[in-house]
């Protein structure tokens, strides 16, 4: 019986999650103009009215008949907006407006799969798992963090639309700092733990399966994310007309999409301008800069340094300056719970801060802000970890992108969940993808 309560506590739990996931997806919707619903933001990507369907699309595909035994009531909806879109060699999709369903039909469909599911999940007896018995917790759990992670790329996906059709929110104000003086940090020779073990009861994507752990020689990291005044440096240096700062794939995507400066930046006259969720502005010269792989790599060339490694950035940022303490640290900070005093997370603001804004949420190494205000590249191809199993649920999860053609990130945005903020989750993107919300440091061996 005490299991059985628990059992209900737990769903329960997770239920309230998936509604204010809900909440949450339904207001940054409510951000777009009526009108702007089929725009298409980012030409990689598919149209905003995809996204309205395609969350409850994929809770509905995830739970409905292994979980709770019901039939499908639109079947060419569960298919329609099943799949998002990750392009690789430069293909765009090609649809138009008038490919997608009317918005009104659209919602209704949102509406029919939450009331069918929420009927069924809040009942006091629901089926624990699927069909190959996997409990309904985890399933909860992939469900909630899914629409989580969009909650993220749609916001830099609207990042992108413009301003008049948006609704204007007001905008988090950004602390008072002094100028940044770039340094380096010094991070001793130490061991990195990374990954969860399947035998911790916490939720995890399969990727961050199964935990090992690995030496890390001694290295120095940047103690802040490369700003924008850095990277204004290297632009007038001419760091994107130097063929040597760039790989051969990466010179030739410059080159024939005509790139010459971050996406997030825009130059009127002599003046460089930041587009803000709902404004342009004065380019923000102490703000982490936003940028491709791509252009993280060439930029790190030019400082005659590198992107660090996964491990390396995880041992700057969860290692002990105690030597033989390992990286048990809970976040860079310590075990201190999350706070906004930390770092520029959780929904926080549209906009980053200053990378020096957090001196509290420093590691143990003196490096600041490596939990929000945007990812950090690494140098680290995705792949997986020594006894990495799919999720047989979700099998393309992870596995369809360990294809040599993506790139970890770590860290988190001022648009990230805290549940993600976890020492062991993983991102990742393609070199040539410009508009997440992604910055860098780099290092010295």
């Amino acid at each position: 019986m005490i299991a059985v309560q628990e059992d209900l506590t737990i769903r329960q739990q997770l239920l309230q999650r998936l509604l204010d996931a809900r909440e949450r997806s339904d207001a940054l919707f409510k951000l777009v103009r009526p009108a702007a619903l089929y725009d298409r933001p980012i030409p990689e990507r598919h149209r905003i009215i995809f996204y309205v369907g395609h969350l409850e699309a994929f809770d509905w595909n995830l739970l409905h008949a292994n979980v709770l035994g019901e039939k499908s009531f639109h079947p060419e909806f569960d298919r329609l907006f099943a799949f998002g879109i990750d392009p690789v060699g430069r293909g765009l999709p090609t649809d138009q407006p008038k490919d997608w369903p009317a918005v009104d039909s659209v919602r209704d469909y949102v509406g029919e799969v939450r009331s069918t599911l929420d009927a069924k999940l809040d009942h006091d007896t629901p089926p624990t798992g699927d069909a190959k018995g996997f409990p309904l917790a985890i399933l909860l759990n992939v469900a909630v963090e899914h629409r989580l992670m969009h909650l993220e790329t749609l916001a830099y996906m609207l990042h992108q639309l413009s301003f008049d059709k948006k609704v204007p929110q007001s905008s988090s104000a950004s602390a008072a700092t002094p100028p940044v003086t770039p340094r380096m940090a010094q991070i001793p020779a130490g061991i990195a733990k990374l990954g969860l073990s399947r035998d911790n009861s916490a939720f995890g994507w399969d990727n961050e399966f199964e935990s090992y752990e690995i030496a890390v020689p001694a290295f120095e990291i940047d103690r802040y994310m490369v700003t924008n005044r850095q990277y204004l440096e290297f632009i007038r240096a001419g760091g994107y007309d130097a063929r040597t700062l760039w790989n051969e794939p990466d010179w030739k995507w410059r080159t024939e999409c005509g790139i010459t400066h971050p996406v997030f930046w825009n130059k009127i006259g002599d003046r460089w301008f930041y587009r803000a969720m709902f404004e342009g502005i004065p380019l923000p010269l102490d703000w982490p800069v936003y940028v491709s792989h791509a252009e993280a790599s060439a930029y790190a060339r030019w400082t005659g340094r590198s992107l660090p490694t996964e491990e390396e950035w995880h041992r700057a940022a969860y290692g002990s300056a105690n030597e033989g303490d390992g990286d048990g640290r809970t976040y860079p900070w310590g075990s201190a719970a999350l706070a906004s005093r930390f770092g520029n997370f959780d929904f926080n603001s549209w906009d980053p801060q200053a990378v020096s804004a957090f001196p509290a949420g420093d590691s143990a190494f003196g490096v600041s802000g490596m939990l929000g205000n945007g990812w950090e590249w690494t140098s680290s191809v995705f792949s997986s970890f020594p006894g990495f199993q799919p999720f047989p649920f979700y099998r393309g999860y992870s596995a369809d992108f360990f294809d040599g053609r993506h790139f970890v990130m770590k860290g988190g945005s001022a648009r990230t969940s805290t549940c993600m903020l976890r020492p062991t989750f993983r991102n990742w993107f393609q070199p040539h993808y410009q508009y997440v919300y992604a910055g860098f440091r780099c290092v010295n061996r």
